[in-house]
This record gives C-alpha cells, sequence and structure tokens, in this order.
C-alpha cells in the first residue's frame, strides 16, 4: 500500500513543484495495422463517448517545507477536445514522473429504443460542496491552500470525481459533468496517496486512487483516473463518486488479431533466469515429447500424453482425479531440468477495465520447481524439499492502453500474490522491450535484479527470491504462441488441448515438512528460531507439502484480474 506520513497543515505555504517532470517510452509507439478503435484516441461506451487527457495544469501540491520531490500534487485536465467536459481531477506523488490520465465524457448519437426520454446521458452538478482544505485562512490569506470540492448531482446521475481550487471560490458549474447513473458502476479506493490532518478537523485527511469494485474479463467496468478523498470514510463503507460502464457491446477498442502480434512483436519483455538455474522452461510439447505421463486415481502405471495433449481429459473441474507427473524411466531426472530451446511465452489476451486497457498475459512453463532457500541473517539454508514440485506456471502480464497503443504497466507474478509496475519504473532491452527477472528455482518474476525475501524483510529472515541477468533468456517478442483471446470469437483463436486440463499438472507427494522446519530451527541460535517459526507459518501452503500447480486457465486471474 502507498503512502506518505501524517502531515500537519497549521500554516505551511505550498507551491507548485519545481521539478515536475514527464515520462515517455523509450521508443516511439507500435505502428499497428490499421483496426476498428484500437489506439484510435476515442472509445465510444454506447451513449457516451471518451478520451484521455493526460496533459495537466498544476493546482496544489501537498508539498511541506518546499521539498519539491516528496509530497503530493493535484492538477486539472487541459487540451479537452471540444464538445468533451471533464468529470474529476487527477493527483499523484511528487516523486513520480507526471504521467497519469483521467477521462473525459461527451455523450454521442443513440439509437432511440436506447435513448432516456428526457434524461441526457450528462448534466452539471447542482452545486459543490466544500469536503476539506488544508486552513482556515482566518487571517484572509489563502495563499498555499488546497480546497477539495465534491459536485453534487441531481437525482439519477453520480459523480464520478473531485475538483481541487486553490482559493475558497467554489467552482463554476460548467467545469464538470455528472454522469447519468445506469452508465456508472460502483468503485472502491484502491492505493492510499495523502494521509494529512488540518486545524479544520479532528479527523485525518485521506486521499486515494480509485479503481471499480467489478474488474476482469467479464467486467465492463472502466476506470476514470479521479480519486476519492474523506476525512470520514470508513472501510466498506459505498463511495460518493462512481466509475463508468462500457455498455457498447463490441468492445471496438479492443486490438484484431494483426494488433495482437504487432504489440507482442513491439512489447514483448526479454524473461532472464538466474546465472544458477537449474529447472529451466520448456514447450508443453517438449515436455509432452519426452515421456510425460498422465494418471488416474487408482493406476499405478501412467498413460503417455501425446504431443500436443489430445489424450488429457478437458473441461470439468480440479476434482483429484487425474495429474500428470514427469516420466517413470531414466529421462526423469533431465525432463526436470528443462528446455530453453524448445521454451516458448504462451499468451492470453483479455480486455481490462471494460475494453479501455488490453491485458497480454504471458504464461511460462516449467518442467519442475526446486526446492527454496531459507535466509536467516546473513546464513543461508537450502532447503532439501520444502518449495519444490513437478511442473510450474507462472505468468506476466502487460497492460496496453487502447485509447494509444501504450504499454501502461506490468503485473509482476510472484507465488501467491504480484505487482503492478509502472512503465517508467520498469527496466528496458530494446526499444520498448522491458526486462522480466525470474527468481532461481521458483520462476517468481520481478522488475528488477536482486535478492527479494518473503518473509521479513526488516528482520532479513525469509524465503530468498534470487533474481538475476544471465546468459539463460527467452525472447518473449519472438518465441510466443498466441492461446487464447476469447472477445475475439469463436475459431479466431485455436486453444491447444493441453489448455483445457483443469487439474494438476503434477502429483501430491505427502512429506512431513513440519519435521524439516523443526530441524532447521533448532540448528539455528535462539535469538532467531521465534521469528523464522513465525515466517513459516504465513508462508503459502505451496511451500509445504508437493503438489503440482493447475493449468492457466483454472487460475482466478485468467478471468478475473490480477491480485494488486
Amino acid at each position: 500500500m502507498l503512502g506518505c506520513k501524517c502531515l500537519n497543515w497549521s500554516r505551511i505555504t505550498l507551491s507548485a513543484p519545481t521539478e515536475s517532470y514527464t515520462f515517455s517510452l523509450p521508443a516511439p509507439l507500435p505502428q499497428c495495422p490499421q483496426g476498428e478503435g484500437f489506439a484510435s484516441g476515442r472509445i465510444n461506451l454506447g451513449e457516451i463517448e471518451v478520451s484521455k487527457i493526460s496533459k495537466f495544469e498544476f493546482i496544489w501540491s501537498s508539498n511541506p517545507l518546499q521539498n519539491s520531490r516528496k509530497g503530493v500534487s493535484f492538477y486539472k485536465p487541459v487540451g479537452i477536445p471540444d464538445g468533451f467536459s471533464t468529470l474529476g481531477h487527477y493527483c499523484q506523488f511528487n516523486e513520480h514522473p507526471l504521467r497519469g490520465s483521467v477521462l473525459v465524457a461527451r455523450e454521442v448519437a443513440s439509437e432511440p429504443e436506447a435513448a432516456h426520454v428526457n434524461s441526457l446521458p450528462l448534466c452539471k452538478p447542482l452545486d459543490f460542496t466544500l469536503v476539506w482544505s488544508s486552513d482556515e485562512g482566518s487571517d484572509g490569506n489563502y495563499e498555499g491552500c488546497g480546497f477539495f470540492w465534491l459536485p453534487q448531482p441531481p437525482e439519477g446521475y453520480k459523480c464520478l470525481g473531485f475538483l481541487v481550487t486553490n482559493t475558497p471560490k467554489k467552482p463554476e458549474l460548467d467545469e464538470v459533468r455528472c454522469i447519468r447513473a445506469d452508465l456508472t458502476d460502483k468503485c472502491e479506493p484502491y492505493r492510499l496517496i495523502l494521509n494529512a490532518t488540518s486545524r479544520l478537523s479532528s479527523f485525518p485527511f485521506r486521499v486515494w486512487s480509485a479503481r471499480p469494485c467489478h474488474r476482469g474479463l467479464l467486467s465492463r467496468d472502466v476506470s476514470v483516473g479521479t480519486f476519492f478523498c474523506s476525512s470520514y470514510w470508513i472501510t466498506g463503507e459505498e463511495l460518493n463518486i462512481s466509475c463508468l460502464k462500457n455498455l457498447n457491446p463490441r468492445l471496438q477498442a479492443m486490438p484484431n488479431r494483426e494488433q495482437i502480434h504487432a504489440l507482442i512483436k513491439h512489447y514483448g519483455p526479454t524473461v532472464f533466469f538466474h546465472p544458477d538455474e537449474v529447472y529451466l522452461p520448456s514447450s508443453v510439447s517438449w515436455f509432452f515429447g519426452k515421456g510425460a505421463l498422465l494418471y488416474k486415481t487408482g493406476d499405478v502405471i501412467g498413460e503417455a500424453i501425446d504431443s500436443i495433449g489430445s489424450n488429457l481429459p478437458g473441461g470439468g473441474r480440479n476434482d483429484g482425479e487425474f495429474w500428470i507427473d514427469l516420466p517413470s524411466d531414466d529421462r526423469r531426472k533431465s525432463v526436470k531440468c528443462g528446455n530453453l530451446e524448445s521454451a516458448k511465452l504462451y499468451v492470453h489476451v483479455k480486455p481490462a477495465l471494460g475494453g479501455t486497457f488490453t491485458d497480454i498475459a504471458m504464461w511460462v512453463f516449467c518442467p519442475f520447481n526446486g526446492p527454496a532457500t531459507l535466509k536467516v541473517g546473513i546464513m543461508n539454508v537450502a532447503l532439501s524439499k520444502i518449495g519444490q514440485h513437478v511442473c510450474d506456471w507462472e505468468h506476466f502480464t502487460l497492460r496496453i492502453c487502447n485509447f494509444t497503443g501504450e504499454l501502461w504497466s506490468i503485473y509482476f507474478s510472484q507465488h501467491s500474490g504480484g505487482e503492478w509496475v509502472d512503465a517508467y519504473d520498469l527496466e528496458y532491452i530494446e526499444g520498448n522491450k522491458a526486462i522480466v527477472y525470474s527468481s532461481k528455482s521458483g520462476h517468481a518474476s520481478f522488475p528488477h535484479p536482486g535478492t527479494y525475501i518473503q518473509g521479513s524483510d526488516k528482520l532479513g529472515i525469509g524465503i530468498r527470491n534470487d533474481a538475476f541477468r544471465s546468459k539463460f533468456y527467452l525472447d518473449s517478442s519472438t518465441h510466443y504462441e498466441l492461446v487464447a483471446a476469447e472477445y475475439l470469437g469463436d475459431g479466431v483463436v485455436t486453444e491447444p488441448c493441453w489448455l483445457q486440463f483443469m487439474r494438476e499438472w503434477g502429483p501430491k507427494v505427502v512429506y512431513d515438512s513440519r519435521s524439516e522446519v523443526d530441524k532447521i530451527i533448532k540448528r539455528l541460535p535462539v535469538m532467531f528460531r521465534y521469528s523464522v517459526e513465525n515466517i513459516f507459518s504465513k508462508l503459502p501452503v505451496e511451500l509445504y507439502g508437493e503438489a503440482g500447480p493447475t493449468g492457466p486457465k483454472e487460475k482466478n486471474n485468467w478471468v478475473g484480474d490480477e491480485r494488486g
């Protein structure tokens, strides 16, 4: 969770950040083949059309003691196209490049049967309510003060964002528009941006970024890019702002098949594996061809899987009746090590945030996941079993802006969680191709090299995730296979047979992992024992026992949004 320290606003003079800077990708945006609406700059949501604004005019900064790199700044969009209206203002941390956006909207002609009689999609607010100010200005001097206003919509309408001014004068009613309620949906606070106090209130004033409550492949909710703020909001309480809904059934801003390939060729990251990695990836067909076996409950001998997985049971659910295992002959050890030459990324393309973004999820397959290494201070303990299992499916996801075709962020999956990293905080290796670092043995993905601790960074105790560049790498811009893009319609992308296998890619192996943990704890200095035991109790269950993962289509992020 992002945040900043609580600030005391009693007569601090605030001004614009003196070193605001913008971010642009290392290379020009891709020249995609022609298509219906992708990267056209505007998206039709049904009764309204929206455009993305990324140019802003500074309003006010929570910039204590004139430190230009700290605090939060608030902006209003500028350069709004004719006919479009503001829905709310934008804010971000000063220490980050100015690289955000908000949507502006206008009414578009709709079918008569879809129109609401005497109820336009957009309307002016009735008034504004002052929700917070940084100082009461008792001496009549409001220099450096910020004032936060909530539009008051007419009945049947919703407001989508707040406005900020640097004087106590209310904004003009014409400065913002409210949206008819049926064109909106609920949103939620996402990341805490500002936590402040003032002499006007005994309650802290907080500002969060906002995002739709409903997200994922099937959701039509659209993020506006505005923020939510309050001094009284209670977790779980419905917000007084909303997000938009895409009611256009065609999702016309999504890329077509040719545009997908152009995007992957342009943005496809290079995945670097650790210099000492033993368990490298392979293609699924290589794994099957090297003797992988299908087992059914009660079977002692497994059935050989053909190269495309056509004899795997498809569909259904993970009922424990079937699983995949390594070959049982002398090839078992070598297959564990994978085959980098055959490896590829398996790509699933899906709409995000109501079709205003495209998520390109790239899955990497490894025949084996190695055991973990425990770090305790300066000591490193190689675990013999904990963490290992047959087969490993990991992924990272590129989020592309459908207004411009620009890479917006990448999601790095890390065991049971992960993180979104903005494009300005990525490493690039060639043009706009980012670098993904895969951790040793466990294959979690990270945006930068280093040793990441799954446990307590502060204590230096936990499972090591070592991620560094090496001669072992996989270029996803050329070594990939498009396996799913449901929004394109039936038959456009043929899903491989193995993608329909919903069971586990690896057997369950039961062993007393607790005994290994106990042996490790007994070998440690007394001062570390309690902390290590406590951290082990909080680690994901995947690190205990041994069970193969389910395939990509069984993961909750296949249909849902990423965790983070």
